[in-house]
């Protein structure tokens, strides 16, 4: 069989990657909201929404992942696809996090742009495999 490989390594080793961050991007938001209900005079309205857009993002970076591995390892452009499209789910959220808050730190703001800049990566990159594959 003289059929070359087309799944990307540079996108595979950028999903590993970015799940290994963003489970410390997790840990590391969780952390500073509570911190910053401890320290910050929180209203408590506002508590439920920035938690729940960090835990919806947990849960969307999950199939997110799932479907970014096994598409590029099968070469399938359709979980591919979907993964890019959940992408832009998770730069939605994480948008929300770097901008509308209640209270932004200077290392939300870090965080959220190393984390913007991964997905802006990963998302050039799977696009690339998804030309390769469907070529």
């Amino acid at each position: 069989d003289n059929r070359s490989q087309l799944s990307s390594l540079p996108l595979q080793i950028l999903l590993y990657v970015n799940g290994v961050y963003y489970i410390f991007y997790f840990l590391a938001t969780l952390a500073m909201i509570i911190y910053k209900s401890q320290v910050f005079s929180y209203p408590d309205d506002l508590l439920a929404p920035d938690l729940t857009v960090l835990f919806l993002m947990a849960i969307l970076e999950v199939p997110r992942s799932y479907l970014g591995f096994k598409g590029n390892l099968t070469e399938a452009e359709a979980p591919l696809g979907l993964s890019l499209g959940l992408t832009v789910g998770s730069v939605v959220l994480c948008v929300y996090l770097l901008l509308w808050q209640t209270y932004v730190l200077w290392a939300d703001v870090l965080l959220n742009a190393v984390l913007l800049a991964a997905y802006g990566l990963e998302s050039g990159l799977k696009v690339t495999a998804i030309a390769a594959f469907v070529s």
